[in-house]
């Protein structure tokens, strides 16, 4: 399978820690993908300055291509966080930088690159709405990332990206097995081709409007530290779209029962990998730059 991460990155500023990691949606789901076997690419905006370098060279050495991404002048995004428990815990971030203010498009042939792909995924926090339906022109499944905020879950904001998406992802933890459904089949109802739902150690669901499946999470062993949390949701994604396409899923040709049951598998394990990678996928560095969000 050949994935294209489309839109964001960011630095992971781990304050606890005093260290600098690479990351963002987009990217985290092409290194993952990459890891579970899947040639990726990265298509984005990085900044001009030292942290864009820092960036793009991280990427680079996880094995994913990034040479068609655009450098544009201007700060690069950075989120502040700690960790605690285990689990990461936002503290802020400085809006995302030139990456979010001026996100990437698909003029000047990168709408032709990305449609060679066979998954093109993205995110709420990309800024790559508006360009969702020139990728529907093409043979490429388009996977969104919804996260969990109330923003992203309004009729109007479903409206606009259901009918370009073949798969929505929404975090649902917190929520109750049917809760967490009715709000997927919400989804598929105003478009998306597949909801996809995580809920931590309550395991994960999807569902294609018609078909419904429902799958554990994999719990790190007893006695395995957990390292940290990062990238955990992104990892499920990765698996899930490697294991399904696997399968056979295109466009046009959705997955039976057993393949959305192997993917919630495949992405349940990954899930659990993850949490013993620190930050999104490690090459943590020295923070050398001040905090834009916030004091160490």
């Amino acid at each position: 399978m050949r994935l294209l991460g489309f839109g964001d990155n960011i630095v992971d500023r781990f304050l606890d820690r005093g260290l600098d990691y690479p990351g963002g949606n987009a990217v985290n789901v092409a290194v993952y993908a990459r890891r579970a076997g899947a040639h990726a690419e990265y298509l984005g905006v990085f900044g001009d300055d030292e942290l864009g370098g820092f960036l793009r060279r991280a990427i680079e050495d996880a094995g994913v291509r990034t040479q068609r991404s655009v450098v544009r002048a201007g700060e690069s995004g950075v989120s502040s966080l700690r960790v605690i428990d285990g689990d990461r815990v936002f503290q802020g971030w400085n809006g995302g930088g030139v990456t979010v203010r001026h996100p990437v498009d698909l003029e000047d042939g990168r709408e032709e690159y990305a449609a060679s792909f066979d998954v093109v995924h993205s995110s709420v926090y990309s800024g790559t709405e508006a360009e969702l339906a020139r990728l529907r022109r093409h043979d490429v499944l388009v996977s969104f990332d919804l996260s969990s905020e109330p923003d992203f879950r309004t009729p109007e904001y479903l409206d606009r990206i259901g009918p370009s998406a073949d798969l929505v992802l929404l975090s649902c933890a917190g929520l109750e097995e049917d809760e967490a459904f009715a709000l997927l089949d919400d989804a598929v109802r105003r478009g998306a081709g597949l909801a996809l739902g995580t809920r931590g150690t309550d395991g994960a669901l999807v569902t294609d409007g018609s078909l419904r499946a429902a799958a554990p999470a994999q719990l790190v062993p007893e006695g395995t530290p957990v390292v940290d949390t990062m990238g955990c949701g992104d990892a499920f994604l990765a698996g899930f779209l490697v294991e399904l396409h696997g399968t056979g899923w295109r466009r046009g040709r959705p997955p039976g029962a057993s393949g959305l049951r192997a993917g919630l598998e495949a992405g349940a394990w990954a899930a659990r990998d993850q949490c013993l990678v620190e930050g999104a996928f490690a090459r943590g560095r020295p923070s050398t730059t001040p905090s834009a969000v916030g004091g160490r």
